[in-house]
């Protein structure tokens, strides 16, 4: 039973107002991707799709530098792990000639490329360029939009990062990855990764170099936290308007990080022990406000020792900080009240830049939903679809 009343279907052919600001959510599934268009009030929503029927999507992404190109994580039955690209938003679609793979050298085991499950567009003055994290924990780059990739050998093939990555059978139930891939808007040098398992890395050198930034970060009872292997974040965001704050949802809570850049040592702060109790900080998305840096919505999982990865109680429910932490206030209007097991997977939560923004998440059950102002209420976009690895939002040229 939701709190508010189910709302009817979307429209399938409803069309944006002439000269309004269009946005578009781009829903990547075990089973194909979906696109939602609509104007700004976000009412009535066209539906695209699917693409890709049948095939696994890790993680769709429009390039914010033409509004147009959309660049798909794909794993085929019959092509494998791979990576396509449209030039139309999703009109036409081409595969990479050269999609990530690993160099195989002597004295290092010889790995494969599982699946592409995290894209990155470049800098904005970077204008062809993207980065591709890969399962298991691979860095890779493309030059030419998307078409061909190559691998970062400071990462991949370097012995101590090799390390830290273990094998294939450690790190997460469905593979070690790396993700996060962040691009500082003030430097298109400046870039920072997290691994699960492996930490996270930054380098001011567009890749050549690399230094960890894991202190003041917890590890699971037992493990030693000053080796590197056992660190395990979820998600890592950088504040659009204050790049210098980085926000971070952890296998063992959710930190915060002022001063990235800096010359000096960072430490990671815990934010996420003034959460409930109850609930814990404990999950996988991270999501921040495109304008307020103190502001950051999370939600939580059951994080209790077996990891059932359901919604705490069978409650979901988003939590918002509108202070950098010190408080968290609960956001459920329109979420299941009871018997909800589902959860929201790392890249499957997001936030538009509209003047109030709405939230967008999609969940292991296949339900789409907006949480308009903020998330105060929260409402289906789409139900029935497969499960939901990743959400994005964008703005439409």
């Amino acid at each position: 039973m939701n709190r508010t009343n189910a709302p009817r279907p979307p429209a399938r052919r409803a069309k944006p107002a002439a000269g309004a600001r269009r946005l578009a959510v781009l829903v990547a599934t075990r089973k194909g991707a979906w696109l939602f268009r609509s104007d700004a009030k976000r009412k009535a929503w066209a539906t695209d799709g699917p693409h890709f029927l049948g095939h696994t999507i890790s993680h769709m992404v429009l390039d914010p530098r033409d509004g147009r190109t959309l660049l798909a994580a794909v794993k085929t039955g019959h092509l494998g792990p791979t990576i396509f690209r449209s030039a139309d938003f999703g009109r036409h679609w081409k595969e990479a000639q050269q999609p990530p793979a690993f160099a195989n050298l002597p004295g290092l085991p010889a790995r494969s490329v599982d699946h592409t499950f995290w894209l990155t567009p470049g800098h904005a003055s970077e204008r062809d360029t993207w980065y591709a994290g890969t399962s298991p924990q691979g860095l890779f780059r493309s030059e030419d939009g998307g078409v061909t990739w190559a691998p970062l050998p400071s990462v991949n093939d370097d012995p101590t990062f090799r390390g830290w990555m273990g094998t294939v059978q450690d790190g997460t139930p469905d593979g070690p990855k790396l993700h996060s891939i962040t691009v500082d808007p003030r430097d298109p040098s400046h870039l920072l990764f997290a691994m699960s398992g492996g930490g996270v890395h930054e380098s001011r050198d567009a890749g050549r170099s690399w230094r960890t930034l894991i202190e003041g970060l917890q590890v699971v009872q037992g493990f030693d936290p000053a080796n590197v292997s056992f660190h395990d974040p979820h998600c890592v965001r950088v504040c659009a308007t204050r790049p210098d704050r980085l926000y971070q949802q952890n296998h063992c809570g959710i930190y915060r990080l002022d001063g990235w850049g800096g010359e000096g040592a960072l430490t990671w702060e815990r934010i996420g022990r003034k959460m409930p109790k109850r609930v814990g900080d404990i999950g996988f998305p991270m999501v921040l406000h495109p304008r307020d840096p103190d502001t950051a919505w999370v939600f939580p999982m059951d994080g209790q020792t077996v990891w059932p990865r359901t919604s705490p109680d069978g409650r979901p429910s988003a939590y918002v900080t509108r202070n950098a932490g010190r408080t968290w206030r609960r956001l459920d209007v329109g979420l299941p009240e009871a018997q909800a097991w589902w959860t929201v997977k790392r890249q499957a939560m997001t936030v538009d830049a509209q003047p109030e923004p709405a939230l967008y998440l999609g969940t292991t059950s296949g339900e789409l939903w907006i949480g308009r102002d903020g998330g105060e209420r929260w409402s289906t976009l789409a139900r029935h679809l497969p499960e939901i690895y990743a959400v994005e939002v964008a703005e439409l040229a």
